[in-house]
């Protein structure tokens, strides 16, 4: 719930399935690395991550309230997602059209070859 919470408060819930309570347990429970950020117990921020450890590192999930950003939550998170997986790792992300300038402005390095095969819908 909190989860959920925190992607509809960073707007990232557009991209989500959040009607899919399944799909979203699914993805906390193989995430590689989950970090949070709260303020005063509330879940103001999130970064989840897929990795080998050794060589990639995806981050599906950066979250932070829109209330909250603007405060270095979001690069802190990256941050020590990154650490946490091992900073030999190459770090690689999708970002949110909202998002697109905020990366480049944090250090990250654009990547013009990216490639996708979308998801299918699934039905309960």
């Amino acid at each position: 719930d909190e989860f959920i919470d925190v992607l509809i408060r960073s707007t990232l819930a557009e991209r989500r399935p959040i009607q899919r309570i399944d799909i979203i347990q699914s993805m906390l429970k193989n995430a590689g690395v989950i970090m949070t950020a709260r303020a005063g117990g509330l879940l103001v921020g999130v970064s989840r991550a897929i990795s080998d450890f050794s060589y990639c590192t995806y981050l599906s999930d950066l979250a932070v309230d829109v209330a909250y950003q603007r405060r270095g939550i979001g690069r802190e998170l990256i941050r020590r997602t990154h650490e946490a997986v091992g900073l030999e790792t190459t770090l690689i992300l999708l970002a949110a059209p909202k998002a697109r300038t905020y990366y480049e402005h944090i250090g990250m390095e654009p990547h013009d070859s990216c490639w996708l095969i979308s998801g299918q819908p699934t039905h309960a």
